[in-house]
């Protein structure tokens, strides 16, 4: 079992930047795959980025390619999404989720997931 906490959401203007943080605990955070998720009002959880228990394999939706960086530290139990350039469609609530597969594209495949935190980017 693993317990996420998503934290770094807020208003943020066009252009902007914020860091979420994603800090589990439990056991064995390093073998999971961590995903961020985000979901605006009326849509659809979509996968963003996620990376592997090494760091070895990341994916970026193409919406945030080039301007989003999932990174982890795993001696800190911890993973973080770096985003740059925020659009107001970046606006949603964002999750962290894990998952023990090597790597996994799709909200079922995650096992775990944290309660969100709400990132609103203004035009």
């Amino acid at each position: 079992q693993v317990q996420l906490v998503e934290s770094g959401g807020g208003l943020v203007q066009a252009g902007g930047s914020l860091r979420l943080s994603c800090a589990a605990s439990g056991r064995s955070f390093s073998i999971y795959t961590i995903g961020w998720f985000r979901q605006a009002p009326g849509k659809e959880r979509d996968l963003v980025a996620a990376l592997s228990w090494s760091g070895a394999s990341a994916y970026y939706a193409d919406s945030v390619k080039g301007r989003f960086s999932i990174s982890r530290d795993n001696a800190k139990n911890s993973v973080y999404l770096q985003m740059n350039i925020l659009k107001s469609e970046d606006t949603a609530v964002y999750y962290c989720a894990a998952t023990v597969r090597l790597m996994a594209l799709t909200a079922f495949q995650y096992d775990y997931w944290g309660q969100g935190t709400q990132v609103t980017v203004s035009p």
